[in-house]
């Protein structure tokens, strides 16, 4: 890519990033001689038109936003299959570089480029715009030790739609939200969160959470507690330690609401590092596991709370009453129903009810254990399901079991099964295989067959297919076959020779060929060299990698100047000789002398190099002999015939 230009106007100088799309190059631009930074998407996602989506929307994302700690924009195009952005050149470090360079960094600078981050994110905020990708990386510090925010590739409106139940994760795993882990709502508390963690691995020199694969730290940021900065660093200031805790607190409504109340304490800090910070949490709070809300739960909060008010605010003396006169009926009535049940069972003789054995029910359907149940004269009732290997209806138990004694008559309760239980199959396609078997595991599901196929569009050692698909509901344990990406397919190709042959045919033979182009021009006056090409970078009948680029370069016929003759026209022959020698052009004297004077010429304009010829002139009056004498005729004319 060194040397291309685009768009007419910036030259790709020299590679100075890469990210997971895109690759970031110096320029210069020739139109407004200065340096600018290019970002290009990679040419592995030219394909995916999602992708391709997500990286222009940077552009106009953060276009409008003005704000000093924000790189700028300025322009944005597409040249053949190159997409980028043109950025503002920051001479600099990513911060992630300056925290490599010095561990862990003086809180006062710690506050200083925290809030130049949150001002950055407060004028995003501000126009609606989340980064949703805050990071270290994405930060550049100057030499001045000016931040800028910069990347806002994965930015989204608040007001847009939002990613639960998201497929794609997006963000880095060592700096995202909880809530963007689980994949669900995001809003401005995110980049809160985010901005935690960059304080946090600014003060101690390391993140919070790590582990061997982003899975694993997507799951700590979800469900662990984080060991707070002033355990590891003892000499920052409580509030500064205060601040980062309630900045990455993991249930959004207990961070800061807004980027502006933690600028706020960030410049209450600046001023007075013993300044107060609220926070309400306790050092046993950062991560709490609840049992669902249920209907149930509800109902028995409900009843202790009607407990509690009874047993607080007591009873009146007209309830007491009441209550007291009601037992009294109930008693009564319960002594006669008692009465009345004891002298008709001393009226009737006595029977046994008869003892049976329960028979063998389990992995009877409910139909099949209700005839057998019934022809044994004992009843049946289903009374609920579980999920089991066993097929849906079956009975897989029973109370009294199979084989226990019952009397004649008596109700067998079973459960039957649901079915086999099924685990809905995650989406793995563009996971890489370490990440994706970690996943699989996550849901009880086992890495099958493994096959490999090329791909231009997903990266090397990334899952292009899977099968069962993503979504579909499979037993617990089930193989998952996958197809992981080789890598682009290295394809080669022939030079052709397009030395001599027309731009057009020259453009076509390359295309054909599977190169690109790189063209420039030279102006020629040969009409018959117009829209020739005249060299080529690379040798004909030479094989490189299909999708190289050629330099090719061609003539452009360019009509020579005329330059204006007519006023040697009255001069003498010698005197007009040198005046056009000077301009380039030859003066034929048609025979008449150095002395005559021209009176008419074949042409008024002549192009460079061309030659003016003397029509006629007219010889020097005859009054001075020695005049004559001393006449040096050029090409002196031929004496009349007799």
């Amino acid at each position: 890519m060194i040397g291309t230009i685009l768009g007419d106007r910036y030259e790709l100088i020299e590679k100075i990033g890469e990210g997971g799309m895109a690759e970031v190059y110096k320029a210069k631009c020739h139109k407004l001689n200065r340096f600018d930074a290019v970002k290009i998407l990679k040419k592995e996602f030219v394909s995916d038109s999602e992708l391709v989506d997500k990286f222009k929307k940077e552009a106009t994302a953060i276009a409008n936003l003005s704000d000093n700690n924000i790189v700028n924009i300025f322009d944005v195009g597409t040249q053949g299959d190159i997409n980028y952005i043109v950025m503002e050149y920051v001479k600099g470090k990513t911060l992630k570089e300056v925290i490599r360079e010095n561990g862990r960094l003086p809180y006062e600078r710690v506050l200083d480029y925290a809030t130049q981050i949150a001002r950055a994110l407060d004028c995003a905020h501000r126009n609606n715009i989340i980064h949703r990708d805050v990071k270290p990386q994405n930060i550049l510090v100057t030499e001045d030790g000016i931040v800028k925010v910069t990347d806002f590739g994965i930015a989204k409106s608040p007001d847009s739609t939002t990613i639960t139940n998201s497929k794609k994760i997006l963000g880095s795993a060592h700096y995202f939200s909880p809530e963007q882990a689980k994949g669900t709502y995001v809003d401005v508390r995110t980049d809160i969160y985010s901005l935690g963690i960059v304080l946090y691995e600014m003060v101690t020199g390391r993140v919070p959470f790590d582990a061997e694969s982003p899975v694993s730290v997507a799951l700590k940021h979800i469900q662990e507690p984080v060991v707070p900065p002033k355990q590891i660093v003892e000499n920052i200031p409580e509030s500064l330690n205060k601040l980062i805790l309630k900045a990455i607190e993991k249930e959004p409504i207990k961070r800061y609401q807004s980027i502006k109340d933690i600028l706020s304490d960030l410049i209450k800090i600046q001023k007075n590092p013993n300044s107060e910070i609220i926070y309400n949490n306790v050092d046993n709070d950062f991560t709490r596991i609840m049992d669902p809300v249920t209907e149930d739960l509800v109902y028995e909060e409900s009843d202790s709370n009607d407990k509690s008010e009874i047993s607080e605010k007591g009873l009146s003396k007209k309830s007491k009453k009441a209550i007291i006169l009601s037992l009294i009926g109930v008693l009564v009535i319960s002594l006669g129903v008692l009465s009345a049940y004891l002298i008709d069972r001393s009226t009737k003789p006595k029977q046994e009810a008869k003892e049976l054995t329960v028979p063998k029910i389990m992995g009877l359907s409910k139909e099949e254990a209700k005839k057998v149940l019934e022809d044994g004269k004992l009843k049946m009732e289903v009374v609920g399901t579980d999920k089991s290997d066993k097929p849906e209806g079956t009975v897989i138990d029973s109370n009294p079991k199979e084989g226990e004694v019952a009397k004649e008559g008596d109700i067998v309760r079973v459960i039957v099964s649901g079915g086999v239980p099924t685990i809905k199959v995650p989406d793995l396609k563009g996971v890489d295989l370490k990440d994706a078997k970690d996943i699989l595991a996550t849901y009880n599901l086992e890495v099958g067959n493994i096959d490999s196929a090329f791909s231009d569009t997903v990266a090397k050692d990334s899952i292009i297919k899977q099968d069962p698909e993503a979504d579909k509901q499979v037993e617990k344990g089930t193989k998952v076959n996958l197809v992981i990406s080789k890598g682009q397919e290295i394809k080669v190709t022939k030079v052709p020779k397009v030395t001599g042959a027309n731009i057009q045919d020259a453009e076509g033979a390359l295309r054909n060929a599977k190169l690109n182009i790189n063209k420039s021009t030279e102006e020629t006056s040969d009409k018959s060299k117009d829209q020739r090409v005249y060299y080529q970078s690379i040798e004909p009948g030479i094989e490189v990698k299909e999708g190289s680029t050629i330099n090719i370069k061609y003539y452009v016929y360019k009509e020579p100047e005329k330059i204006k003759v007519g006023d040697i026209v009255g001069k003498k022959v010698k005197e007009a000789q040198e005046i056009l020698a000077q301009r380039g052009i030859g003066l034929n004297p048609n025979g008449f002398g150095a002395e005559d004077t021209i009176e008419k010429i074949d042409v008024n304009e002549v192009v460079s190099g061309g030659t003016v010829t003397i029509v006629s002139a007219k010889k020097p009056e005859q009054g001075n002999n020695n005049n004559n004498n001393n006449q040096n005729p050029v090409n002196p004319p031929q004496k009349p015939n007799p």
